[in-house]
């Protein structure tokens, strides 16, 4: 594999000179984890960007009729086929650059809800990766089909309100533990793969240099807060986020040629209820009769932590 180049240390007073290429003026709801997410990730790249997204929150949010909130060349894909899309225009423009018509380095990357990754566009994504694309795909992690009205994804953590899985005599919420689809994607044997937070934005932005200058395929997993969906303030998505990467329940970390590296460790790991309180889809878990649920919850990030830190570097 090509070495990575070094690239310069990253700081606010210089990211504050880079242009907005996401503008104001979308529809996204106030307080949504999508923008932040995409405006992190563009300002972080030091190369023109192709992006494409796939049907979901950000797609028909950000470009209504005529007005787009993208500063960058765009396209709207269908909900199924979003790395299939920019695999193709990544080929066109390999073919472009041995016939010398495009001389310069352009980084592609999807930007997709979990719907749109974990279900509906699993076997386009798993195909591009396989394929080698250089491409990087990024899934902004909501927990559902926000778009649609809130129905169950199998991004959704175990006991989550959904419309699809709503809290009633038959059942608490949803039955299922979440799809650790990281983990599916580090099985691709892909050049890199990491899952990332909005209240990490350090974190987050490295990494997404890292994988931009990294050829061939790249996943990117990034904990994307919705209020709507997940009931809670307008104002807590970095709050939300934060807490988490301090209960483990989205762990920080990276696999770059298949080697695992735990890029935060909380200086004192949260119990997983503080994550679960401050939303409302988790409400009735606290209940009596339901607290069984919060138990097994606990146990599974618990395994999952420990876990990966037996098969992280040290």
């Amino acid at each position: 594999m090509a070495p990575v180049r070094t690239l310069p240390v990253l700081t606010l007073k210089e990211l504050s000179k880079k242009e907005d290429l996401f503008t104001h003026g979308h529809r996204l709801c106030s307080g949504c984890g999508a923008p932040i997410v995409v405006k992190m990730v563009l300002f972080a790249s030091d190369h023109p960007v192709v992006a494409c997204s796939s049907t979901g929150c950000l797609e028909v949010s950000s470009c209504i009729s005529q007005h787009t909130a993208w500063k960058i060349p765009w396209i709207h894909s269908a909900f199924e086929n979003a790395a299939a899309t920019v695999a193709g225009v990544e080929s066109m423009y390999r073919v472009l650059k041995k016939k010398h018509r495009i001389n310069k380095e352009i980084k592609f990357v999807t930007f997709c809800g979990d719907g749109g990754t974990y279900d509906i566009g699993l076997q386009s994504l798993s195909g591009a990766m396989e394929r080698g694309h250089d491409m990087l795909y990024i899934c902004y992690d909501n927990g559902a089909y926000m778009n649609t009205g809130i129905q169950r994804s199998s991004a959704t953590p175990l006991g989550a309100d959904t419309t699809t899985s709503p809290v009633g005599s038959v059942i608490p919420g949803k039955t299922q533990q979440r799809k650790n689809l990281t983990r599916i994607m580090a099985a691709h044997d892909i050049p890199y793969v990491a899952q990332a937070s909005i209240s990490h934005w350090l974190d987050l932005m490295k990494k997404v240099r890292k994988a931009l200058e990294i050829k061939g395929p790249k996943f990117m997993n990034i904990l994307s807060p919705c209020n709507r969906g997940w009931r809670s303030r307008t104002d807590d998505a970095i709050l939300l986020s934060r807490l988490a990467v301090d209960t483990c329940y989205w762990p920080l970390y990276e696999v770059e040629n298949g080697a695992i590296r735990i890029t935060f460790k909380p200086k004192e790991k949260k119990p997983i209820v503080d994550f679960l309180k401050p939303q409302g889809r988790f409400k009735h878990l606290f209940r009596p009769e339901n607290e069984w649920i919060i138990k097994k919850f606990q146990e599974d990030v618990d395994r999952e932590w420990e876990r990966l830190q037996k098969e992280a570097l040290p």
